[in-house]
């Protein structure tokens, strides 16, 4: 779990290893000043000795400025390489998540992805720089002063001994009842990032309706419940303090009592005493230390955790070794093919569909909400893997293709596509990076929307704003349209992607591409058989199974489904224009 992620400290891992060089030095030298502090006062103030005085007082200068400069050395390599880590850790989720089939990316929130990102990795930054510091300097710190210790007064040590099984229990005990807690509060940061995203994507519908009250709401429970959360935890962090605190003082009294009796006795001297005291605070800050960096991994493997879950995951969908990568055509064939989502379902999305598409066909699919309609066309660029059977572009298998090759040459223009903040150019060259502006302006032309896009101010380097929110629905879908035509594709399909336009635009949309790229096979799916009345065939799905095949004039005189859809929406159109 740990080794895959540190796996990520990459060219960090020089700073990663002079952080904790430097920070041993500062701690010897650290550890070093009482012990010759016992010096200045033994052999120079109490014989009176002022040439011991100085010496050992330069020496301890010496020392101190070794020990600071070092500390800041520590901090510097400390920072530079959990920054870098932190970077290499988001770095690594993100390009493992564009490999992810949509399969993946189902497992997976988007708020659960952004909060591991984001926070999970944040806490790992901060563990992983307090690891190269603390968990050097605290531990080293610890036994070298215990060490110093032994050699000044070992019967007076033994104190320390009781001390650290006194807070080891403690400390254990904590971690135990904490860190459970901590993994639950992530899961409720996921929560509040997705009441937080889905409130800011969907802002217009939330004043449309005034549910502003209803949404500060939800907030306000999610916010609350990582609030009690931390309470909770908290509530048992607290011990921490109360039982160091506790350490100290037992130790110093204890330490003060016998070696008060030593002294008189003859077996300790004053100086050593004072060492005693100052190491005695050492070591206390030392476990006071180790307590924090119990806390904070506690936080981090919770946060590691999820991030190797996203780290981990790979990608169902691959393309095989000597992947085929030419496309020869935009013929289609399903061969038997069944499709479910997920393994455990009832019932499958799409059951035995045997259908060939030749290359160049315009075809339309019909069929009502949850009949299969997106299932079908999505495997035919590979975003799913069928269950059973097999389904062949350009007569071979579409497993053996290079999945890169593939999806370029099967343009998929969804309902819902959405555009990135940008200029429209930036936007229109998804399709193809090196499109030049003629190429731009002829798909646009193609999908009308150079008619609009040639009324904005700026044109074609008009801003969009992100998800395209600041042009209208129908614009927003030519715009997919025109991006797709760009890549050029054998293949494009049009998942109910324009609904959003007038009859009149998708009249010349279509007769654009039977003019314009008739040697692309093009699928269209429609809600309105007047988008696909002219197609050269049309397939009708319901409940997964294909219902029919056939042109326009055939499924009217045969097909019950697409007999009822067309007087339904005929008769809907006539009503409307008699109004």
């Amino acid at each position: 779990m740990i080794k895959r992620i540190l796996k990520e400290v990459k060219e960090y891992k020089k700073a990663s290893l002079l952080a904790p060089t430097f920070m041993v030095i500062e701690v010897l030298m650290e550890i070093s000043l009482p012990f010759l502090m016992s010096f200045i006062i033994d052999k120079g103030v109490n014989q009176g000795d002022m040439g011991q005085v100085f010496f050992y007082g330069i020496l301890m200068a010496i020392c101190a400025l070794i020990s600071l400069l070092c500390g800041a050395l520590s901090g510097k390599y400390a920072a530079y390489a959990s920054a870098g880590f932190a970077k290499n850790l988001r770095k690594a989720m993100f390009y493992n998540i564009q490999d992810f089939s949509f399969h993946n990316i189902d497992k997976f929130s988007t708020a659960g992805l952004v909060t591991r990102m984001m926070t999970d990795v944040t806490n790992v930054q901060n563990a992983y720089q307090m690891v190269l510091r603390m968990c050097v300097r605290a531990p080293l710190s610890l036994i070298c002063a215990m060490a110093m210790t032994f050699v000044l007064n070992a019967e007076l040590s033994t104190v320390f001994l009781y001390a650290i099984v006194f807070l080891g229990i403690v400390l254990f005990l904590i971690m135990r009842f904490a860190h459970p807690i901590f993994v639950r509060v992530f899961e409720k940061y996921d929560e509040l990032n997705a009441s937080v995203q889905e409130n800011i994507t969907n802002m217009r519908v939330v004043k449309a309706y005034v549910k502003e009250e209803h949404e500060i709401g939800k907030f306000n429970k999610a916010s609350l419940n990582i609030y009690k959360m931390f309470k909770k935890a908290e509530n048992i962090l607290i011990f921490n303090s109360p039982a160091m605190q506790l350490s100290m003082y037992a130790c110093i009294i204890m330490i003060s009592w016998l070696g008060a009796k030593m002294i008189v006795g003859g077996s300790l001297t004053t100086g050593e005493l004072m060492s005693m005291f100052t190491y005695t605070t050492t070591i206390l800050m030392s476990l006071m230390m180790l307590s924090m960096i119990f806390v904070m991994l506690s936080m981090s493997m919770a946060s590691i955790d999820r991030i190797n879950e996203v780290l981990n995951e790979k990608s169902d969908i691959v393309s095989k070794e000597n992947a085929i990568t030419t496309v020869k055509d935009g013929s289609i064939s399903f061969r038997h093919v069944n499709f479910a989502y997920t393994k455990d379902q009832e019932e499958p999305n799409l059951v035995d569909i045997n259908v060939d598409i030749a290359s160049g066909e315009t075809i339309g699919i019909l069929g009502g909400t949850g009949s299969g309609k997106t299932s079908f066309v999505s495997l035919i660029p590979r975003l799913y893997d069928v269950t059973d059977g097999e389904l062949l572009v350009g007569g071979i298998n579409v497993k053996e293709y290079d999945l890169e090759v593939l999806r370029n040459q099967v343009a998929m223009v969804l309902q819902n596509n959405v555009l990135f903040s940008g200029t429209i150019k930036e936007n229109l060259r998804w399709g193809n990076p090196n499109a030049t502006d003629e190429e731009m302006i002829n798909a646009c032309k193609l999908a009308q929307a150079d008619e609009f896009i040639s009324r904005f101010p700026d044109g074609y380097d008009t801003w969009i704003e992100q998800g395209g929110s600041n042009v209208s629905g129908g614009q927003r879908q030519r715009l997919c349209i025109a991006r797709a035509l760009l890549k050029n594709p054998k293949i494009l399909i049009l998942d109910d992607s324009t609904s959003a336009v007038d009859t009149k635009t998708d009249f010349l949309i279509r007769k654009a591409f039977r003019e314009d790229i008739p040697d692309t096979t093009k699928i269209i799916i429609s809600q309105r058989i007047s988008s696909i009345q002219d197609a050269q065939r049309i397939i009708v799905l319901d409940d997964g199974h294909i219902s029919g095949i056939g042109t326009h004039d055939e499924l009217l005189k045969n097909n019950p489904i697409y007999q009822e859809v067309y007087e339904t929406q005929v008769k809907g159109g006539a009503e409307n224009e008699d109004e």
